[in-house]
């Protein structure tokens, strides 16, 4: 009876993780950002958002939204078409970790 409620736990916790984000590799990925972004993240460009410190969770859901349309700017929706979600991921760590230029 144990294994059953411990399994079925795991069951209904499971939808709700995210896939883990691997930093590193969203350096490596994150060459392309720093055009606009600044370097690790930090723009010194008014137009555009300074990245590193960010919650994860907001870029996640940014990087999405640009992708799916939901969010309207025609160059990030380019940029962000092409990422799957393990790219959006590492992106998302990559910048979370890196800090600002407070």
């Amino acid at each position: 009876m144990k294994r059953i409620l411990l399994a079925s736990a795991l069951l209904l916790t499971a939808g709700f993780t995210h896939a883990a984000g691997d930093a590193a590799a969203g350096e490596q990925k994150a060459a392309a950002c720093m055009a606009c972004h600044g370097a690790g993240g930090n723009s010194t460009m008014p137009n555009n958002p300074i990245l590193a410190g960010q919650h994860r969770s907001y870029l996640v859901h940014a990087l999405k939204s640009y992708k799916d349309g939901t969010r309207s700017n025609p160059i990030m929706r380019g940029m962000a078409a092409g990422l799957s979600e393990q790219d959006i991921e590492d992106l998302a760590a990559y910048f979370a970790a890196q800090p600002g230029l407070n």
